[in-house]
């Protein structure tokens, strides 16, 4: 049987791969920016949360970054390794573990300050409108996924 009968299995029809192929590759011109910092591109958009809020439980930075608790234990270890972050039991409810920045991970924000910038560069193609359009257009699709 050949394949023009399975249209559907073609990979240009599929819109799950340019979506992968484009993170994949996003996330690649990160690194460089990612490595002077010793941070992963996973560890950076914890860090950009915390940057933002300064302090919020684990459940509440999953749901942010769309990660479950397997993911974010060791990324969150390794952050407070680093002396980027603590974590602790809130006293009222001990079930809830609480991430806060320490004094280092917000000293990082500043070494971080050039990423947005220097990344902004590599869509130099995209006018504004158009990654506006992008950037609403995926978190519509995240919110369709996600149900």
């Amino acid at each position: 049987m050949s394949l023009e009968n399975f249209e559907q299995l073609k990979l240009q029809n599929q819109l799950c791969f340019p979506l992968y192929a484009a993170a994949k590759e996003v996330v690649r011109k990160y690194k460089p920016y990612l490595d002077e910092l010793d941070l992963t591109y996973t560890q950076y958009i914890t860090m950009m949360v915390l940057w933002e809020k300064e302090q919020c439980n684990v459940k509440e930075l999953g749901s942010m970054l769309f990660l479950d608790s397997g993911t974010l234990t060791p990324l969150l270890k390794k952050l407070e390794s680093k002396g980027y972050i603590t974590r602790c039991r809130c006293k009222e409810d001990e079930r809830n573990l609480i991430i806060q920045i320490t004094e280092k991970g917000e000293a990082l924000k500043e070494k971080a300050a050039h990423i947005p910038e220097n990344m902004a560069c590599k869509w130099v193609n995209l006018d504004k409108e158009e990654i506006k359009i992008t950037y609403h257009s995926l978190y519509k699709l995240l919110s369709q996924v996600q149900e």
